[in-house]
């Protein structure tokens, strides 16, 4: 039987020494395998096909049937794994908040417990004639916050 756990062994084994990490594995039924993998300068083709490759061998085809998807996640795609958040530190993204908010802003900083978002916008400041722009930080958490300050999702803003 292909398991989740045998396909991130297969996965690490592969891609250690390098700078490219696992972001998902996964193994649905009639052994359709997904992985996706990534690095802090995005995946070439030639190391997507040697990763798929890699698993492809470890397993017997005459012994157990299976369908196999090696890619990179796309740029629509939350991100699933600490690393993601790190690749795109001084970036725009996308945070949508345990309370259902969305707040994009530029990723200044992340760490195991969460990140910090800056925004700015102009607003109406008391005794001012002019709008001025107004820069916030907002400190998100991967777990354990109020919903407001909880991260539910994370995507990167794609910009032209």
């Amino acid at each position: 039987m292909i398991t989740e756990t045998k396909i991130r062994q297969l996965v690490q084994e592969k891609i250690e020494g390098t700078n490219q990490f696992l972001v998902e594995a996964k193994v649905a039924g009639g052994n359709r395998i997904s992985v996706l993998v990534d690095s802090p300068e995005g995946m070439p083709i030639k190391e997507v096909v040697s990763i798929s490759r890699h698993i492809e061998s470890s397993f017997d085809r005459e012994q157990e049937d299976f369908e196999l998807v090696v890619s990179s996640p796309g740029l629509d795609q939350p991100f699933k794994v600490l690393q993601q958040y790190l690749k795109y530190v001084g970036k725009t993204v996308e945070v949508k908040a345990g309370n259902g908010k969305r707040i994009e802003g530029l990723l200044l900083s992340v760490d195991e417990q969460g990140i910090v978002l800056e925004t700015s916008e102009k607003k109406k400041i008391e005794g001012k004639k002019k709008k001025e722009v107004v820069v916030t930080q907002h400190v998100f958490k991967f777990e354990g916050a109020e919903p407001s300050q909880k991260i539910n999702e994370c995507k990167v803003v794609i910009t032209f």
